[in-house]
């Protein structure tokens, strides 16, 4: 079995700051990717950001380029988002992921979400 459990989410100001926090737990061999996805009212599930476990190979959507950092604890098989400057438009429901190799084989993970909302 494999969990992810996100954390830190909650509401906060346009132009404020969040930090996110995904713990996995389980029967891990090795984690490949960890990564966030967001998922808002009415739209498709999209990609944030991602980060290989040697950290060589990053990826950020546009809309939060310069703005949000991924990283990750490989001793803790922990993963980060910090989200600074946020504004309305990043409100959603945030999902950690994981592909890794466990048990079952390599296979994609995923968190419970947790909702983000950006308001005055």
């Amino acid at each position: 079995q494999v969990q992810l459990v996100e954390s830190g989410g909650g509401l906060v100001q346009p132009g404020g700051s969040l930090r996110l926090s995904c713990a996995a737990s389980g029967s891990i061999f090795s984690i490949v990717v960890m990564g966030w996805y967001r998922q808002a009212p009415g739209k498709q599930r999209e990609l944030v950001a991602s980060l290989t476990s040697r950290g060589d190979s990053t990826n950020y959507a546009d809309s939060v380029k310069g703005r949000f950092t991924i990283s990750r604890d490989n001793a803790e098989n922990m993963v980060y988002l910090q989200m600074n400057s946020l504004k309305p438009e990043d409100t959603a429901v945030y999902y950690c992921n994981a592909r890794l190799i466990g048990t079952l084989g390599l296979r994609d993970y995923w968190g419970q979400g947790t909702q983000v909302t950006v308001s005055s």
